[in-house]
């Protein structure tokens, strides 16, 4: 997706001053490898206090005088309530996975949104310049996560679009066909490049990566926030959706530890006794985990369920009732703006040297460039299931990587 906001801010500002030499950093950055949250949630503020005005009067002042200074002054007071937006974005239902890093990407992401509004803004109309930039920082806020997931999209509607029908699909619990049609009533939706059908399937595919799209409203109808959780790594009910042997999960899951398996059931909404799969909704946070289990934070508890996963999945492949084909997209090219081909490594079981697998999606072919170890060198079972998932994609949307669970005996699964 094309973003030219490098370019335009800058042009934009053209002319304008910025002189803080009075100031200096209240917070600094002791060590740039190592942020802490104290350190990401003042980057804005000032020392001395800057002068004290109206919020809104900061902005009126900087677009009069062209310049940049009121704006850090505004930055400096609108820092607290900033926090709050991004807080709110990152931990809404579940999704609380960040860090110091993450945290600043976002709060940056908002400042670029911000600076983009700010010569566009008229300082004579009476609509408090946050109002008026209050779409873009939502945008900014989405854009930000839709760098994060796994797939690739065309544009940030796009992606808007994929979150709407994977919200209906998740919540409905209807079919696909009739998910379809509530979504193209609901949103008029009629392009011709990327059907309806396409768009579930996009959410879909990302299924075994991001949670699917669960989006909430504000009293105004604009979306304020979601409950998209992505994992990174496997996950086992996602396994038993795909009907691959129940048995088998619960013997790999019984090795577990009880906190091990009170994170699984409690993360994935997952009853392993009587099997059933209850709504993402129902899902604990890793906060809610971190609560539950004193002595931990929410990213403690993360990183204690991402190793869970990896434990359970590594049981299920000594089993030998499933396998599993790790795949990573190393190139890809496009033509007229859509990807024509791409190159994918692929790892057989989590072990041993990787394969290579390129796919022609202009033709419809693909070829198996190198096999990985332990695959079956008749069949080339692991790198056909790749293939097979990697073809299947509409219209290209390709995921950057994704470990694709299987079973040999049924791969009319996958």
């Amino acid at each position: 997706m094309e973003d030219n906001r490098d370019k335009l801010i800058p042009a934009q500002l053209a002319g304008w001053t910025w002189d803080l030499t009075a100031y200096a950093a209240k917070v600094p950055f002791y060590n740039a490898d190592n942020l802490t949250m104290r350190e990401v949630q003042n980057v804005f503020q000032l020392d001395p206090e800057p002068p004290q005005m109206e919020l809104n009067d900061y902005i009126r002042e900087a677009v009069r005088k062209r310049d940049l200074s009121y704006f850090s002054f505004f930055l400096h007071h609108f820092e607290k309530r900033l926090n709050g937006v991004i807080y709110r974005f990152l931990t809404r239902s579940g999704y609380d996975r960040y860090d110091p890093a993450r945290f600043l990407d976002y709060k940056l992401e908002v400042l670029q949104m911000l600076l983009f509004c700010l010569p566009r803004f008229d300082p004579v109309q009476e609509t408090e310049f946050l109002k008026y930039a209050k779409h873009s920082i939502q945008d900014g806020l989405l854009f930000c996560r839709m760098m994060g997931e796994a797939g690739s999209f065309a544009s940030l509607a796009e992606y808007r679009r994929v979150r709407e029908i994977g919200a209906i699909y998740n919540d409905s619990g209807k079919n696909r066909a009739e998910v379809v049609s509530e979504f193209a009533v609901q949103s008029g939706y009629m392009d011709e490049s990327v059907s309806a059908d396409e768009l579930l399937t996009i959410a879909q595919c990302n299924r075994s990566i991001v949670s699917l799209y669960r989006t909430e409203q504000d009293e105004d109808g604009e979306e304020t926030g979601e409950d998209v959780t992505r994992d990174d790594s496997w996950n086992y009910a996602e396994i038993l959706w795909n009907g691959i042997q129940a048995k088998a999960v619960t013997a790999a899951f019984e090795q577990l530890s009880y906190k091990e398996q009170w994170y699984l059931e409690k993360r994935n909404a997952i009853c392993m006794t009587c099997g059933r799969v209850c709504p993402l909704s129902t899902q604990s946070t890793f906060e809610d985990l971190a609560v539950d289990f004193e002595g931990t934070t929410a990213s403690g508890a993360e990183r204690f369920y991402r190793r869970t996963l990896d434990k359970l999945r590594l049981k299920l492949l000594e089993s030998g009732v499933i396998h599993t084909v790790t795949l990573k997209q190393t190139e890809r090219r496009k033509k007229n703006k859509k990807i024509a081909a791409a190159v994918y490594q692929y790892q057989a079981d989590n072990d041993g040297e990787w394969g290579e697998i390129r796919s022609d999606f202009e033709n419809d072919t693909a070829e198996i460039v190198r096999l990985a170890d332990w695959d079956t060198v008749k069949s080339n079972i692991f790198a056909n299931t790749a293939i097979r998932f990697v073809q299947r994609l509409p219209e290209a949307r390709l995921l950057k990587s994704v470990v694709v669970p299987f079973e040999m005996e049924r791969l009319d699964l996958i």
